[in-house]
């Protein structure tokens, strides 16, 4: 290859290039700072969100072993009072999501924009909060936050795959979508 197609190529891929009048820094095509694997940078925004992931299943497991004592459900057993089951099945199910989520936020952090990602994050993270509290209260207080959930979910699977494309049309057809 010359020196014009490493160039071109180079900047198809958003890796490292310096300019002599500022720092170095990783950007894509469009002018948006490059955030994939190998970024020299990870904003602080993204980090605090999963600052945040690591609060969320202790604080529902809390709850549970709280709630254990309250209506003497002992260990293993999963079955007691109604109320009980609420708040146990509510954190079953926070803990069922929580691999999906996590996958979603960085996919979504490191192929479209990592502030997106974050915001994204604190909602989901607020959206099961209430979904906890609105299903260990009853059962139909889970249904408004299930459901901005599952949207916040389907937002970020977007993300994802529009960065996904954005990265791969760049570098196999040199065509930037974003």
């Amino acid at each position: 290859m010359n020196s014009d197609t490493d160039s071109r190529y180079l900047k198809h891929i958003g890796t490292r290039y310096r300019n002599s009048d500022s720092r170095s820094e990783d950007r894509r095509p469009h002018g948006r700072p490059h955030t994939g694997v190998g970024s020299a940078f990870m904003k602080p925004d993204f980090a605090k969100s999963r600052r945040l992931l690591n609060l969320a299943d202790p604080f529902c497991s809390t709850l549970v072993i709280a709630a254990r004592r309250k209506y003497s459900v002992s260990p293993p057993s999963t079955s007691g009072p109604p109320e009980f089951e609420r708040v146990f099945r509510a954190q079953v199910n926070c803990t069922e999501y929580f691999p999906l989520f996590v996958s979603l936020l960085w996919l979504s952090g490191i192929f479209f924009h990592q502030g997106t990602a974050a915001a994204c994050g604190v909602l989901y993270l607020f959206a099961r909060y209430r979904y906890f509290t609105g299903y260990s209260a009853s059962s139909q207080g889970r249904l408004a936050p299930m459901y901005l959930n599952a949207g916040v979910l389907w937002f970020m699977i977007a993300l994802s795959a529009l960065g996904l494309l954005d990265v791969l049309f760049a570098h196999y057809l040199g065509v930037d979508i974003l």
